[in-house]
């Protein structure tokens, strides 16, 4: 059979009514399936620092080096990024959960508040990164993708800087879950300090 055949069959075989939309539960429970990393999403505007935590953080290109991050419209941080705005993108370890339930929204603090615990650095383009990432990202905005009730927010990477050590935070089913050892872990093991073994 050709292939122009088998897509003829397939056409015949498949229902002439249009597909519905799947079930928002239904979706929802399926998509906790899927273990995702944990980052820190973070910009200034006016000289203040806001951010949020984001689980939906993919790659795009390696040429130029582009990344997305899908953002909700309603979230706060939303409103500070537009076209040619500087942000970061801090990748938390297995160390950070605190900053996921706090840059989350889940511990009370808002805006700056959220940066008043952790080792920060502003990176050249002037987004605030935590210093201690596995990976961290300034990125300024190439553009964005408006989609019911979240954007996607396509980010040129203008400058990087990674760890080889420490286990990831990852989002599961609803909550936070390690993979790998925590630099906590990893000093004890090897008899090091945390702070000997970062940057």
């Amino acid at each position: 059979m050709t292939v122009l055949a088998a897509v003829e069959v397939l056409r015949r075989a498949s229902p002439n009514s249009a597909l519905v939309d799947a079930d928002v539960d239904a979706f929802r429970a399926a998509m906790r399936q899927l273990a995702s990393g944990v980052c820190l999403v973070t910009h200034c505007v006016g000289g203040a620092p806001a951010g949020m935590t984001a689980t939906a953080v993919t790659s795009l290109s390696l040429d130029p080096p582009t990344l997305i991050v899908c953002v909700n419209r309603a979230a706060s941080t939303y409103a500070g990024l537009a076209p040619g705005a500087a942000f970061g993108v801090s990748v938390l370890g297995a160390d950070h959960r605190e900053f996921a339930e706090r840059f989350a929204g889940r511990t009370g603090e808002e805006g700056a508040e959220r940066f008043r615990e952790g080792r920060w650095r502003m990176s050249p383009n002037g987004a605030p990164l935590l210093r201690d990432a596995l990976a961290a990202f300034a990125c300024e905005v190439d553009a964005i993708v408006e989609r019911n009730t979240h954007a996607i927010v396509i980010g040129r990477v203008k400058d990087v800087a990674a760890v080889s050590c420490g286990g990831a935070l990852v989002y599961w089913r609803g909550g936070y879950e390690q993979l790998g050892w925590s630099q906590d872990e990893l000093s004890r093991a090897t008899g090091l300090s945390p702070q000997s073994s970062r940057r």
